[in-house]
């Protein structure tokens, strides 16, 4: 794969999208692009083994949500092969970053990533969302491709503010997944998002305790 390919697809996506970024975490950007598709081989971090769709399917549909994060430190549960939360933590170095996912692979190649690019705003946790500890509360917490929202509010819900909010990036909209929501909780709002380069549907999902202002 181009590495100038890949240049020219970040630089046109980001320019799409109105994202503006400095030369230097464009090419961090293209550096953690390059270790995934390294470590793929050997890790399973992601279904997307084309180089000519990584720059859209990993990179710019990470920093989709990228309006949405008002948050100082958020948490990214399931991170996986660290999408969408490296590519934000690139995005947004004067805020924090916490990457949890269960399986220990995974969490190498996180830490290897922080390593290599200089990350110095992203932590790792080995674990399930109970390993954040008792005192940690997050009023942001992202997910992507990780696991149905009625599993994502039971699991996590305990790590969230009273007031925060989960960040749930799907495909189409999961009208199944939405009416299956617990009491307590609510769609406090939906967007669609623009990738692009990328075909079908995706929506960002913001997810609240009932009774939160929508």
């Amino acid at each position: 794969m181009s590495d100038a390919l890949w240049q020219s697809q970040l630089e046109n996506g980001l320019a799409d999208m109105g994202i503006v970024l400095d030369a230097h975490q464009q090419q961090q950007l293209l550096a953690f692009l390059a270790l995934l598709n390294k470590w793929n081989r050997a890790y399973n971090l992601t279904a997307v083994r084309d180089p000519r769709e990584m720059v859209s399917r990993q990179l710019l549909d990470s920093l989709s949500i990228l309006p949405f994060v008002t948050t100082e430190h958020l948490l990214d549960v399931g991170a996986g092969g660290g999408l969408p939360g490296i590519p934000l933590a690139i995005a947004l170095p004067d805020r924090r970053f916490t990457l949890l996912d269960s399986n220990s692979k995974k969490t190498r190649f996180l830490t290897q990533c922080v390593l290599e690019l200089g990350l110095d705003n992203v932590d790792v946790i080995h674990g399930r969302a109970e390993s954040c500890g008792p005192d940690l509360r997050f009023s942001q917490i992202s997910s992507r491709a990780f696991t149905a929202l009625e599993n994502l509010v039971t699991w996590c819900g305990d790590v969230l503010a009273n007031n925060g909010e989960f960040l749930a990036m799907k495909g189409q909209y999961p009208d199944d997944e939405v009416a299956a929501l617990p009491a307590g909780w609510q769609v406090k709002s939906r967007h669609p998002l623009t990738v692009p380069a990328s075909d079908g549907e995706r929506h960002l999902l913001v997810i609240s305790r009932a009774g939160q202002p929508q």
